[in-house]
Parts: structure tokens; C-alpha cells; sequence
């Protein structure tokens, strides 16, 4: 597992992300420092493997300082979405290449999806490792509704698959989850 020279301290973004458009490096490696770790985490969310997923967010950074004159700064929230978007089109793109299936759209029986007692004991690290080890297609789409917000149309247009199978999908991953949480019940771990 790689450490970047992630930070937290505060810096003009604006400026900095001005400095990029002119082609410094140096302004290039501060932005780099200060959203490495935050892009990391959500490419691990969609690629489970740490170094397809490190490979993944360099090659996102790669893109946003290639098309830099493109991006109009707003805010630093608006750059966070922005290269947030890109990691997420590089995963999607990278799962695409691997041929993710997405299986049949058949329907689960309506499965309500409750958090028992034991999610209650879980630390958030548990918790993301099972959501990593979800399979391709269950994980994309339960990152993209869950964690993305995203609705099933703009999933289904996203990955080339209809809203019936994002929504079978999503089923199937809460379904997944809530066995493996059960699971931790009876077995005292993750």
C-alpha cells in the first residue's frame, strides 16, 4: 500500500489550480498531495484491487492535468466533483474493458434492506471491505446509487444496461450485504 504526501492543510486552490493551467509542476504535486487520498478511496470503492485501483486514480490525475484548460474553477467543492467524476469514468472504464457482467434482469422479490443491530458493530473498515468484495457488477452499482447518489436511469445510461437490471443489481448487492452481516452475527467477524 502506497502513502502519498496527502494533506490536509489549507491552500488557495484557486491559485494553485491556475498555476496547473500554466504548466507548473509543482502546483500539479500540491493537488495531487491534497486529493490523492480521497480519489484513492473512491477508485478502491469500484476496483477492489489496491494496485488496478492505484494505476487507475494516477491515470485520472493524468487526465484532469492533461484537459486542465477545460475545467472552469467555481469552488473547491466543484473541483473535488470534478475529479471525483474522472476516477469514477476511469473504474467504470477499466470494468468495462474486463467485461463486468451484469447478470439478467430478473427481479429479487422486494427485499427490504435493514441494517440490523450488527451493522451496529461493525467499523467502517469491516464495513468497506465487504462492500469491496461484492462482485464487479453488484459493487458498480451499489457505489453508483449508494455512495454517487445516482438514480437507476442515469446508472442504466452510464453502463449501457437497462433500469430493471440497475435495480436487480442493487437488490442483489443489499441482499449480499445483509447475508454477510447476518453472518458476522453468528460468527463474531467479518
Amino acid at each position: 500500500m502506497h502513502l502519498y504526501n496527502y494533506t490536509t492543510e489549507p491552500c488557495n486552490v484557486e491559485l494553485i489550480v491556475s498555476e496547473c493551467k500554466k504548466g507548473s509542476r509543482r502546483a500539479q504535486k500540491k493537488i495531487f498531495d491534497h486529493y490523492a487520498k480521497m480519489m484513492m478511496a473512491v477508485c478502491i470503492r469500484y476496483v477492489k484491487d489496491w494496485h488496478c485501483a492505484e494505476d487507475l486514480m494516477l491515470g485520472g490525475f493524468q487526465k484532469f492535468f492533461e484537459r486542465i484548460g477545460e475545467f472552469r474553477y467555481s469552488d473547491e467543492k466543484g473541483l473535488q466533483s470534478y475529479l471525483k467524476r474522472i476516477m469514477i469514468n476511469e473504474c467504470l472504464m477499466f470494468l468495462r474493458s474486463k467485461k463486468v457482467g451484469y447478470l439478467s434482469e430478473e427481479f429479487l422479490d422486494h427485499v427490504a434492506f435493514q441494517w440490523e443491530t450488527s451493522i451496529d458493530k461493525l467499523s467502517a473498515d469491516e464495513l468497506f471491505y465487504m462492500i469491496t468484495q461484492l462482485p464487479d457488477g453488484y459493487r458498480t452499482v451499489f457505489n453508483l446509487f449508494v455512495m454517487e447518489d445516482m438514480s437507476h436511469k442515469e446508472i442504466s445510461g452510464l453502463l449501457g444496461i437497462s433500469e430493471g437490471t440497475s435495480k436487480s443489481q442493487l437488490n442483489k448487492a443489499r441482499t449480499l450485504l445483509q447475508q454477510r452481516i447476518r453472518n458476522i452475527n453468528k460468527d463474531g467477524g467479518v
